[in-house]
């Protein structure tokens, strides 16, 4: 057993020797592929975060249960108060509140955050008075909402269907023009490294010819390209893997600087971990693959 395991730690040394030297040999080349697989992962990587984000707006939108009534301009404080009133008789109701029209514009300015000083140009106060109510399930909430647009003080209500129902649309188109643009690249990808791998098969060809008289066997032979394309891969998109985590850094920072803390992006941990290692496997796979194809196509062992 010692001697087997001996044997294969310094196969796998001879190994990633020679794919490293291959790499070398080979650098005009080995630094297109490189760089071919960090455009495809970055692109890849970047669809995947605005998809998820997407989602989880929706989501995020989806499960807060509740809806704003906007009121009328102009109304007597005992019209308000009856759309209260009718607001908590209606099924399902957890909770309700109300924003004067003072309230509402303390609060916008506060979501403003540094912005704020743009609304001291507007003449008087354009935002009405509403109120928030929350419910026990999004069905009774559907209901609450045909039974209070009927309501004659009542200038509209707003739950944020329509939204997340176009953000789910955008979400699809965005999936699926992105799954056509990563299958083009991946295309890419493999093209340029089995053209890499076939020049440096073409390169040792002698050699490999003298190791198949020697009695090496097809894997012992394979196995070097095959790391020299996982290599590629691997190297690829860890540069893609950290120029998106810092790039979604910055945007996340970006955001709550702004005071713009009312768009639901996913937090930053651990969600780049898991598209930072769905990344990282699909480079290896892409760059494994792509040695294999060229193996198959130009080695005759």
């Amino acid at each position: 057993k010692k001697e087997v395991m001996i044997s294969m730690f310094s196969s796998l040394r001879y190994f990633w020797s020679e794919a490293f030297k291959s790499l070398f040999r080979n650098q005009f080349m080995a630094i297109a592929s490189v760089l071919t697989v960090t455009v495809s992962m970055f692109i890849l990587g970047g669809f995947l975060c605005v998809v998820l984000n997407i989602n989880h707006m929706a989501s995020y939108l989806e499960n807060q249960v509740e809806m704003t009534v906007y009121l009328k301009e102009g109304l007597r404080t005992d019209q308000v108060m009856d759309v209260g009133a009718r607001l908590k008789k209606l099924s399902g109701v957890k909770e309700i509140s109300f924003t004067n029209k003072d309230q509402a514009m303390a609060d916008f300015k506060e979501r403003m955050g540094n912005q704020s000083a743009l609304l001291d140009s507007i003449n008087g106060n354009p935002l009405p008075a509403s109120y928030q109510v929350s419910f026990y399930s999004p069905d009774e909430l559907k209901a609450a909402v045909d039974i209070a647009k009927t309501y004659s003080s009542v200038d509209a209500v707003q739950y944020g269907q329509d939204i997340i129902d176009q953000l789910y649309k955008i979400a699809q188109i965005i999936r699926i023009s992105g799954i056509m643009l990563i299958l083009f690249l991946a295309g890419a990808e493999l093209f340029i490294i089995s053209n890499t791998i076939r020049l440096t098969v073409f390169a040792r060809r002698r050699e490999i010819q003298i190791m198949k008289y020697v009695g090496a066997t097809n894997g012992f032979i394979r196995w070097p390209f095959l790391f020299e394309g996982m290599i590629i891969g691997f190297i690829g998109s860890s540069i893609a893997s950290l120029i998106l985590w810092l790039g979604y850094n910055v945007i996340l920072d970006e955001i709550a600087e702004a005071g713009l803390v009312f768009i639901p992006l996913i937090s930053l941990w651990p969600f780049m971990m898991y598209v930072v290692l769905i990344l990282m496997a699909a480079g290896i796979l892409i760059g494994g693959s792509g040695s294999a194809i060229s193996l198959r196509k130009y080695m005759k062992v």
